[in-house]
């Protein structure tokens, strides 16, 4: 492998745009108080350095300080971001708080609601969206399409009766078998399994093929916290990234493809080379979705496209990974817009500035700590492309590291298609996928 050696190693700290007059002006104007973000992951990080650019201070509440954002924030808040009042002593001074992920205890952010704290999405909003089961049943009450699903509770087989002893019908036999879990009229093999709370980039989320996954499924967790649903048969992976401001005003981004490798997200692309009616449905699921729940913040619907149209898999209550190119594809960054929203400042423009763009996932792809120097270097050199390099400590198999965004400047689908594909093969020769 030959490296570029003029081009510097690229490890991105500011992840905004150079600001417009408009966006200057709004700077300028930026709150002094912090927004506190619980969290300090890559997310939180980008988050951070997206409202440094705004001029708006952050501070974090996370595990450990080595965890990325801490490197941008003003204050750091050492705790678990599920530690209640860890988070209580991240609110003293910050004008909101704000989540990295949907893994929280909203009991003990409850107490912290009604003494004044300000949270950015609400409590409310957020409270059916931090588990699939909830998610599944507010998509039913919204008359959204989803896959259909039940309680894996509900495919427990039930024991058989006993016949009454004292029935002068009654003629012993032997005892006949438990009957096995049966799955829901209509419903046949392979189905998915997801755990209600917890999985994130394919954990916790199974494929059962046959009777016996159902069985050993059942034997081995407790199926009040596990959810079935139908398997979807799906042309493409799509996701709708939106924003609500406090006013009420909802944007879209543009409709991005996404592809899964293990259930990880390996790419995306953006725009979705689909017809203008998906794209307007998606909206619409979006802009229903929030307003029927006052979400205020940003929000990622992920989609199935196929023969029953579209379909959603999942919601993140959040920034998302699928949201990483608008870093340098759009006018405004998801984090941006985050960071705008929680601070009360006007929402930016979500169009893309460029014919098109694909992000790339770098998963840790070695068994053995690596800081994989002479990949970033190459990487770096590949032209019109952005390295992200989080700065996690550690490597491990499959872990997220980083991640690449290209340009493109095909005026078609195609073509951007077709750019696309020899912009992949660029980075795998370079960063190739985990075997795992």
């Amino acid at each position: 492998m030959s490296f570029c050696q003029s081009a510097p190693l690229l490890m991105v700290e500011s992840l905004v745009d150079v600001p417009s007059e408009a966006s200057a002006a709004a700077a300028t104007a930026a709150p002094a108080l912090p927004i506190g973000v619980v969290g300090g992951g890559q997310l939180a990080w980008m988050l951070a350095g997206a409202a440094q650019e705004l001029g708006i201070p952050v501070a974090v509440q996370t595990p450990s300080r080595d965890d990325p954002a801490t490197r941008l924030a003003t204050r750091v808040v050492e705790a678990d971001p599920r530690d209640g009042e860890a988070t209580r002593r991240l609110a003293s001074g910050c004008r909101a708080i704000t989540f990295e992920n949907e893994w929280v205890d909203l009991e003990a952010l409850a107490a912290l609601e009604a003494e004044g704290v300000r949270f950015v999405p609400s409590l409310r909003a957020l409270a059916p969206l931090v588990n699939k089961r909830s998610q599944r049943e507010l998509l039913q009450r919204l008359n959204l399409p989803a896959p259909a699903w039940r309680p894996l509770a509900d495919l427990v087989p039930l024991p058989a009766a006993d016949p009454d002893p004292k029935s002068e019908h009654h003629v012993p036999a032997l005892p006949a078998p438990e009957p096995g879990p049966a799955l829901p009229p209509g419903w046949s093999y392979p189905i998915m399994a997801k755990a209600a709370t917890g999985g994130y980039d394919g954990k916790a989320t199974l494929v059962l093929r046959e009777p016996t996954d159902l069985e050993e499924l059942l034997e081995s967790v407790d199926p009040a916290n596990w959810i079935v649903e139908r398997f979807v048969a799906f042309e493409l992976e799509l996701s709708q990234l939106v924003c609500r401001d406090q006013q009420g005003q909802v944007r879209c981004y543009p409709l991005v493809q996404t592809h899964q490798h293990h259930r990880v997200c390996d790419w995306v692309l953006a725009p979705a080379a689909v017809p203008h009616a998906v794209q307007a449905f998606a909206r619409n699921i979006a802009v229903s979705l929030l307003t029927a729940i006052d979400y205020v913040g940003v929000l990622s619907i992920e989609l199935f496209y196929g023969p029953e149209g579209l379909q959603i898999n999942e919601i993140a209550p959040r920034t998302h990974n699928s949201g990483h190119v608008t870093i340098e594809a759009s006018h405004t960054s998801q984090f941006a817009q985050q960071a705008r929203i929680v601070a009360g400042l006007p929402m930016g423009e979500v169009e893309l500035k460029v014919p098109g763009a694909l992000m790339v996932n770098l998963l840790g792809f070695e068994r053995f700590e690596s800081s994989y120097e002479p990949q970033r270097e190459a990487l770096a050199c590949l032209p019109q492309a952005q390295l992200h390099w989080y700065g996690k400590h550690g490597s491990s198999l499959g872990r997220k590291l980083g991640h690449i965004t290209l340009l493109l400047d095909g005026a078609t689908a195609e073509e951007r298609q077709r750019q696309a594909r020899q912009r992949l093969e660029q980075v795998r020769a370079i960063w190739p996928r985990p075997v795992y």
